[in-house]
C-alpha cells in the first residue's frame, strides 16, 4: 500500500504544478500574449482551448459535453486501473498471488497520464465558472507552452509557410504524452504479455 501512498503523491504534486502553472498564466497574462523563454523557438504564449489535447477541437457543445464526460470517465478507470494493480502487487507480496508483480514503471507512466486527465478535468470543469464565462463543464484548458522550432520553406508542397511544431500545450498534456510514450517505448513487454 505504500506504493499507492507514492503514486498519489506524485499525482497531486503533478497536478498541483500544472494548476499553478495555468493560474499564473491566465491571471498575470492576456490571450494571446507572448513572453519569449529560448528567443523564438520556446514561448509562453496564453491561449484557452475549447477541445482537446494540443488545441483539437471537435462538435461544438455537445462535443465540448461529451469530451468533458468521456475525461471523468477516463479518469476514473485509471484511477480504478492502478488501484487494482497496486492492490495486486500488495498481494504477490504477501505471497497470496504466485505471479510477476507489475513494474513500477508501469505504475508511474499511467500515474503520469492520470495527473494530466485531472489537470486538464479541472479547467474544463471549474474554470468557467471561477472566472465567470461559461457553465459547469464548459470551461475552457488553458495553454502555453509554444515551441515554434522553424518555418517550412515557401517552396515546400503542402508544409511551405507552416511552422514545425504548431501545437500549444499545457503541463498536463505533457504529463499524458510523456507517460503514454514511457508506457509505449519502456513498459510495451508488460503490456503484450497482458
Amino acid at each position: 500500500m505504500r506504493k499507492g501512498r507514492l503514486l498519489l503523491l506524485l499525482g497531486f504534486i503533478l497536478t498541483v504544478i500544472d494548476q499553478v502553472i495555468k493560474i499564473l498564466v491566465r491571471t498575470n497574462m492576456s490571450i494571446g500574449e507572448s513572453i519569449p523563454v529560448f528567443g523564438n523557438w520556446f514561448q509562453i504564449l496564453y491561449i484557452e482551448n475549447n477541445g482537446m489535447a494540443f488545441g483539437m477541437a471537435f462538435g461544438g457543445v455537445a462535443g465540448k459535453f461529451l469530451l468533458s464526460f468521456f475525461r471523468i470517465c477516463l479518469f476514473g478507470a485509471l484511477c480504478w486501473w492502478i488501484a487494482k494493480l497496486c492492490r495486486r502487487n500488495d498481494s504477490i507480496e504477501k505471497g497470496i498471488l504466485k505471479e510477476t508483480p507489475v513494474p513500477s514503471g508501469v505504475l508511474y507512466g499511467l500515474t503520469l497520464i492520470t495527473a494530466g486527465a485531472l489537470g486538464n478535468i479541472i479547467d474544463s470543469l471549474f474554470y468557467g465558472v471561477i472566472f465567470g464565462y461559461a457553465p459547469f463543464m464548459f470551461g475552457q484548458v488553458v495553454d502555453m507552452f509554444y515551441f515554434p522550432l522553424w518555418t517550412w520553406p515557401e517552396w515546400l508542397p503542402w508544409l511551405g509557410g507552416h511552422v514545425f511544431f504548431e501545437p500549444i500545450f499545457n503541463f498536463a498534456d505533457s504529463c499524458v504524452t510523456v507517460g503514454a510514450l514511457y508506457l509505449i517505448i519502456f513498459q510495451w513487454k508488460y503490456f503484450s504479455k497482458q
